[in-house]
């Protein structure tokens, strides 16, 4: 199935991308853009977008395999995802208290569930002071997104027949 590359999606891609770096910058380039999230709200702008076209053509060609789908994410996010987590752990290790590293612990086990975005909103809060200290944080906005991708495709599915 070819999908066609979309140049435009690459440019707002680097506006998301430039809002986040700014907004994490810290003072005075954060004073410039207040609320940084926007960019990561474009990320996931674009991943629904571009997942709606490859569901809705897939879909519509008979060539959708939730295997495939999910196979295709995995390859996607998991490798990034994988190398960070293993190059954390010994900065942690070394670096953290033990009340520190159990909590990060925790937070790896989160993320392996792809749901650290509901761990650490119920232990801490994104928007907490102290979440500048937690260094996986980060992951939250992926954990969003690959919950997305699990409950997308079914929904879409349950919607009805793509070509109606």
């Amino acid at each position: 199935m070819e999908h066609k590359y979309r140049p435009e999606v690459d440019g707002l891609r680097a506006i998301a991308v430039s809002a986040v770096i700014v907004s994490h910058m810290g003072d005075p380039f954060s004073h410039y853009l207040r609320g940084g999230f926007i960019g990561v709200d474009v990320f996931f702008i674009i991943s629904g977008f571009l997942i709606t076209g490859i569901l809705y053509r897939e879909m519509n060609a008979d060539s959708f395999t939730f295997r495939n789908f999910y196979e295709r994410r995995a390859w996607r996010i998991l490798p990034a995802l994988i190398l960070v987590t293993l190059v954390s752990i010994p900065f942690a290790w070394t670096l953290m208290s033990p009340e520190q590293l159990t909590e990060f612990g925790a937070s790896l086990i989160g993320i392996g569930l792809f749901a650290s975005n509901i761990y650490f909103w119920l232990t801490s809060g994104y928007f907490a002071p102290a979440a500048e200290e937690l260094p996986m944080i980060h992951t939250w906005s992926l954990a969003v997104e690959e919950q997305f991708y699990v409950l997308f495709p079914l929904l879409f599915l349950f919607c009805g027949d793509a070509r109606k």
